[in-house]
């Protein structure tokens, strides 16, 4: 079997754009695209030449062919994506906006890839990866999807992988806050590397400062936190060093979906290039930047060129 960089996994779904600024229930026309936290990264990482594996169950219908085809036509590795016959691939609409976050309206109920079970992890194909990036969606999609997540962390923590983790929290799909901080703070403290943003490490931690969140990951023996503080920057802690990188400041902001995954593409592709960790902060900001300034979830993710064309002329302080 052929060596991945990265592996990821999770739900990928059909997403409908508005095409123009609305209540959903009134938009007459929308633009098919692939939506998922975790395939955002695997795209993303595909684009700057990493060999990108992402994993999961998608409907033997329309939608699901569609997923596979577009993660193939960006290089994303789907040899282990199960097709399920029974189960349909869900999907979302997303209304079009001029300021603040868009609404995202999920159709995902029992789809194919809550189905996704321990059972279906493939172990030589996720130890072939030398790094596994996880989000908190699949903790909360379903019992059985937790345990497959589980299941993944764990082997690749015994096999001496490293495992990056972004909560991404989710709070609609828990039965309560507490179920959910406690899940996801359990797993996020078996990653070397935790990515919050500055809101979800509140609410996870009970901190308001980013360095005390940092803390409070680090004595439970992650080896770096950083910390996404929008158009502010990161901040990154580590049991030696610590620092804040500012942001990149952009003209207009189409569409924030996206970012923080773009945010994950940037670091974890410096990270595995070995670049120092302040330089692969400023390439996560940049690739955050450049996500907020297109419409689509991955649109604005660049290819390596573009990524050092585009940091080039932008100017980062770090303090």
């Amino acid at each position: 079997m052929n060596s991945l960089d990265v592996i990821t996994f999770g739900e990928a779904m059909a997403m409908f754009m508005a095409e123009q600024p609305g209540p959903l229930h009134e938009i007459k026309r929308y633009t098919k695209e692939l939506a998922g936290a975790e395939t955002n990264v695997a795209i993303g990482l595909a684009r700057l030449g990493l060999r990108a594996g992402w994993v999961s169950k998608v409907g033997n219908d329309p939608f699901g062919t569609f997923i596979m085809k577009r993660l193939q036509e960006e290089s994303v590795n789907t040899d282990c994506v199960l097709v399920d016959s029974e189960h349909a691939t869900g999907f979302q609409i997303k209304s079009k906006v001029e300021v603040g976050d868009p609404e995202v309206c999920y159709f995902r109920k029992n789809s194919a890839a809550s189905h996704l079970h321990s059972s279906d992890f493939n172990q030589n194909y996720f130890l072939a990866a030398k790094h596994m990036h996880m989000t908190g969606i699949p903790l909360a999609v379903s019992a059985s999807m937790r345990d497959f997540a589980l299941h993944a962390l764990t082997s690749m923590k015994a096999a001496g992988r490293t495992v990056s983790f972004d909560p991404n929290l989710r709070p609609a799909l828990w039965a309560s806050k507490e179920e959910m901080v406690i899940t996801i703070n359990e797993a996020a403290k078996q990653a070397n590397y935790v990515l919050p943003g500055i809101e979800e490490g509140k609410i996870l931690t009970g901190y308001e400062n980013p360095e005390d969140i940092a803390s409070y990951y680090l004595d439970a023996g992650v080896e770096l936190v950083v910390i996404k503080l929008g158009e502010q920057g990161a901040f990154f802690k580590t049991a030696k060093e610590q620092g804040m990188v500012e942001g990149i400041k952009v003209k207009q902001i189409v569409d924030t979906v996206g970012a923080g995954d773009g945010f994950a593409v940037g670091l974890l592709s410096g990270l595995l290039q070995n670049d120092s960790l302040t330089q692969s902060v400023r390439r996560a900001n940049a690739i955050g930047s450049l996500a907020v300034q297109s419409p689509g979830d991955n649109d604005g993710y660049p290819t390596e060129q573009q990524l050092q064309r585009y940091m080039e002329s932008q100017k980062q302080g770090v303090k």
